[in-house]
């Protein structure tokens, strides 16, 4: 296979149509969230730990042989993060059909509390955005709305939203790479929502309609969660950022972390793992009533695929299906996230890269990677991406030729969600 390593490059390619100071837990580094959640007999207990040496050197890489659990630790779980972004414009993507306009993906630098806009198909970085108008957010939660914008959760609390498109943007006063960071607010942020939480990880788009005279989707809702001494899940409104509603979970020990992952499937209906207790939690869109589900396993990457099942992820992945409220588990070799390709794969996070069946939970491929990524998501090219938080970059994957690129120039890069919008696409609801 080849390698190709680029540099997060400091300029702007117009697209389709237009010209940390946080800490999660208590002495832990910036941007890191050591969970100290007991996992199942069959998951192990020790902890483990987690450093950033800086480094962006890359090696060559072989085809993994047949060992999904390589490179993975079943103990302390981390937080980290990346998110991806992709643009769609009227006629040539999501609701008009056709290819899509453009194709981000967004990756939170958490040290520095900005996130990298970059191009999926030329790897350069397009622009750098602070997330928090104190620039001391800590983000990680990205995700990705069919016209292309990106929310950004923070750990310490906040959502910002951002436009992809200069033409949507406030006016020229936008970043144009990462030596090109803005004071706030960057004319693209649409807007900021503050939120006073000492926790606050998850967050997701709805899909919402596609309308032919604006050649946009409106309607378009967030869901997020935030914890202090219990668990709130709030939907808010995309164009605006206005909080519309705040659903208390019942009963639920919060911990430090509150719902650690969030996903939405095809009902807009809001899926959330608790970090403390392996719970899974639904929060329903029509009378934003909440249900809690025993989880079989833990779990820490979660998503949803297209058959609107709903999968926990770590090394071993469980799939829920809400009809008939019944698990399948099986033994993958994950360790920081999951993400469905759309067809019959879910990836996972780790090193190397691991496909698992989403209807039989086997292995299917696996794939060494230059260094351990935190973090998956899928570019509409069908590549695989992933965040390597200890080193200061990215790589984007072809499962078919085992070509690896590599983003380079990154701040402590974590990412866990859907960082391009392909999940979005796929049930009409994010995994994240």
């Amino acid at each position: 296979m080849r390698l190709t390593t680029i540099s997060a490059a400091a300029f702007l390619v117009s697209c389709g149509s237009s010209g940390g100071s946080d800490r999660a837990d208590a002495g832990g580094t910036a941007g890191i969230d050591t969970l100290s959640t007991t996992s199942p007999a069959t998951e192990g207990g020790t902890d483990d730990s987690v450093t950033g040496d800086g480094s962006t050197a890359a090696t060559s890489m072989t085809t993994s042989p047949t060992d999904p659990d390589s490179g993975s630790d079943d103990s302390t779980k981390f937080d980290m993060g990346l998110q991806p972004d992709i643009g769609l414009a009227c006629g040539r993507g999501g609701g008009g059909g056709g290819a899509a306009d453009f194709s981000y993906i967004w990756i939170a630098n958490s040290n520095e509390s900005t996130v990298s806009k970059i191009n999926t198909e030329t790897l350069i970085e397009e622009g750098r955005y602070i997330t928090r108008p104190d620039s001391a957010g800590n983000p990680s939660r990205t995700s990705v709305n069919l016209n292309g914008d990106a929310v950004i959760a923070n750990r310490s609390g906040g959502i910002t939203m951002i436009f992809a498109r200069a033409e949507d943007c406030a006016g020229p006063n936008t970043s144009t790479g990462p030596a090109d960071v803005k004071a706030w607010p960057d004319d693209c942020v649409g807007w900021h929502t503050p939120m006073v939480y000492a926790s606050q990880r998850p967050v997701a788009w709805s899909a919402g309609e596609f309308d032919d005279s604006t050649c946009r989707y409106e309607n378009t809702k967030v869901w997020t969660s935030g914890a202090n001494a219990t668990i709130d899940v709030h939907l808010l409104d995309g164009e605006t950022g206005v909080v519309e509603q705040t659903v208390p979970v019942p009963g639920q020990d919060p911990g430090f972390f509150g719902i650690y992952g969030g996903a939405v499937d095809s009902g807009d209906h809001f899926w959330g793992v608790v970090a403390v207790g392996d719970v899974l939690v639904r929060t329903d869109r029509d009378d934003f009533g909440v249900e809690i589900f025993p989880m079989p396993t833990f779990g820490y990457g979660m998503a949803v695929d297209r058959n609107d099942r709903v999968w926990t992820c770590y090394s071993t992945v469980a799939r829920f299906d809400y009809p008939t409220q019944t698990w399948q588990t099986a033994a993958a070799g994950g360790a920081g996230g999951c993400m469905p390709d759309g067809g019959d794969l879910i990836w996972l996070a780790n090193d190397p890269l691991v496909a698992v069946d989403i209807d039989t939970l086997a292995v299917m491929q696996t794939i060494d990677l230059p260094n351990y990524v935190h973090g998956v998501s899928i570019d509409f090219n069908g590549n695989v991406w992933g965040p390597a938080i200890n080193n200061n970059e990215a790589y984007r994957v072809d499962p078919a030729t085992l070509q690896i690129d590599t983003v380079t120039g990154l701040n402590y890069p974590y990412t866990y969600s859907d960082m391009t919008g392909f999940g979005l696409s796929q049930v009409g609801g994010p995994s994240g």
